[in-house]
């Protein structure tokens, strides 16, 4: 008789320190987790933090480069190096497509002003590049009409150059089949 309640109380320790493994490893799964959301919260508001100070970083450096006048060296100083779009920093940045040197003449009363820019495009795939190529003298016709109908004043800005880019993407646009431009930088602009 007492080896059966020796037993049935053997059986109610291991019942009971099996239960209590149990809790343990529930407790400890449940901090693991709210560790884990914990960290996922923090990073996308830290995240978010940051993208709002580069926004108004960057919106300061817009206008300290239209004061100065030297808008691609404050904006370079002022980001470290990164290329900014809408406030937020370029990671990825496509094919590149180079054209060649581009020197035409301002639109003014006077037609003393001229323009010498390089641009590079940047492309959707590779699966472009031949049609580019092949379009070569007509996207260089295209980009010659819209930079000689622009004056001194409308590409002196910051804002009159992404306006300027944004039409030589659009009229490229219109013209491709295989893909298209997604941006167009200026990696020579010089006006005089």
């Amino acid at each position: 008789m007492a080896e059966k309640e020796k037993d049935e109380h053997a059986t109610e320790e291991e019942g009971k320190k099996k239960s209590s493994n149990m809790l343990l490893i529930i407790i400890i799964s449940v901090l693991v987790l709210i560790l884990v959301i914990g960290g996922v919260v923090a990073a996308l508001m830290m995240g978010n933090h940051d993208a709002e100070a580069e926004a108004g970083h960057a919106a300061k450096t817009e206008v300290a480069a239209d004061a100065h006048g030297t808008e691609g060296e404050a904006a370079n100083e002022a980001t470290g190096g990164e290329t900014h779009v809408g406030g937020e920093a370029i990671t990825e940045v496509g094919l590149m497509f180079p054209l060649d040197t581009f020197t035409v003449n301002l639109l003014s009363e006077s037609g003393r002003r001229y323009l010498k820019c390089e641009i590079n495009l940047e492309i959707e795939g590779e699966e472009l590049s031949p049609e580019l190529e092949t379009k070569k003298p007509i996207f260089r016709d295209i980009i010659i009409r819209i930079l000689s109908s622009k004056s001194l004043e409308e590409i002196s800005t910051i804002k009159g150059k992404e306006k300027l880019k944004e039409q030589i993407v659009n009229d490229l646009n219109m013209r491709l089949k295989d893909g298209k431009v997604k941006n167009v930088y200026f990696t020579d602009f010089v006006v005089q």
